[in-house]
């Protein structure tokens, strides 16, 4: 792809992905975002044109961000690290999201209407069900 492991580093603080490391990271940013900013800010399209361009542009951002991730070298410590800060993050987005869930059902009981549940969310509980329990289940067959 266009962006090199060597310009950036892993996000440690603040979220999640890269944050550049040297001026070409920062150049890549800049090539990367500004044609798109440009392209956004002139009103010459219609919005059809600007649905179809955002979403390419995010797709090929996207790719080339994961690409560039999974380049990243890391040590043994930083993959450990990474895991707990993980799973801590999994849970607490978990917990937020069992809380939400159970304030909306609540409510939408008192109402007699479960139009108020946000089927979105509880998706998301229930894929990170499914994928926990395909990640042991392989994870188990491989005996790590």
């Amino acid at each position: 792809m266009i962006g090199n492991p060597k310009w950036f580093t892993r996000r440690k603080y603040g979220g999640w992905g890269l944050r550049p490391k040297t001026w070409q990271g920062w150049v890549y940013l800049i090539i990367m975002l500004g044609p798109f900013i440009i392209f956004q800010s002139l009103p010459f399209w219609d919005e059809e044109l600007r649905t179809y361009v955002t979403i390419g542009w995010l797709a090929f951002m996207l790719l080339d961000v994961m690409h560039i991730m999974v380049l990243l070298k890391r040590d043994e410590r930083e993959f450990k690290i990474e895991a707990v800060s993980e799973r801590n993050a999994a849970w607490t987005m978990m917990l937020i999201l069992v809380a939400g869930i159970m304030f909306q059902t609540i409510k939408s009981g008192m109402n007699k209407d479960l139009s108020n549940i946000d089927w979105f969310l509880v998706a998301a509980l229930f894929g990170g069900m499914i994928a926990k329990t395909i990640s042991n289940v392989i994870l188990d067959k491989r005996a790590m």
